[in-house]
């Protein structure tokens, strides 16, 4: 219970310092951590600016609920993670801004859509792939997860969000971080031709 007590607190620290630092607004983000075989979640609903202790959902590893709290809708999608790694403790999924803005462009390659601008992506993440288009919390959206998981390491949502796990809570922090920072170099050096990338895939 000490182990989860203390990423509990850890979990909040990140989840405020995400909401203060504008990559996560609303009721919109979640985040969640493994203690043994049993996931904690923030709750349905929930805001990273107002996150606290008594609002993680307990779960198992297969969905079952172990309390009183309703998991994040998306909650799936963690268990993806914690199911292809063990060595995955933490996941990250918010709506921040120049990951959405990328994510609508159109790819080349779908399995590797950030460019190797700077060295720190690749060491932190890994390889970041697309997921296309579908409603959050659909189940064609976690299809679509379960389909492409093993083919990189985080991914951008289609018109959502980056959601980036970690071997601890920290390095999903710090990878998500770095996604971010990565979509905004990408979004900025891509030049003119990003718009009308955009005009063409909503035509």
């Amino acid at each position: 219970m000490q182990d989860a007590e203390k990423k509990i607190e850890q979990a909040l620290w990140i989840a405020h310092t995400l909401f203060q630092r504008r990559m996560a607004t609303g009721s919109t983000a979640n985040i969640s951590f493994r203690v043994n075989e049993d996931v904690y979640i923030s709750g349905s609903g929930t805001c990273f600016g107002t996150l606290r202790k008594e609002e993680f959902a307990k779960i198992s590893l297969t969905g079952e609920r172990k309390n009183g709290v309703k998991p994040s809708k998306e909650y799936p999608m963690h268990l993806m993670f914690y199911e292809k790694d063990p060595n995955i403790q933490g996941v990250i999924h918010t709506h921040s801004f120049y990951s959405v803005l990328y994510s609508c462009l159109k790819q080349e390659n779908d399995e590797d859509i950030l460019p190797p601008y700077t060295p720190y992506l690749k060491r932190k993440v890994g390889k970041i792939g697309i997921i296309p288009y579908a409603s959050p919390g659909s189940e064609r959206l976690f299809r679509l997860v379960r389909e492409n998981i093993n083919k990189s390491e985080a991914f951008l949502l289609k018109q959502h969000g980056p959601i980036v796990p970690g071997k601890t809570l920290m390095d999903a922090f710090y990878g998500l971080e770095e996604l971010e920072e990565s979509a905004k170099l990408a979004w900025f050096l891509k030049g003119d031709k990003k718009i009308l990338e955009i005009q063409k895939e909503t035509e």
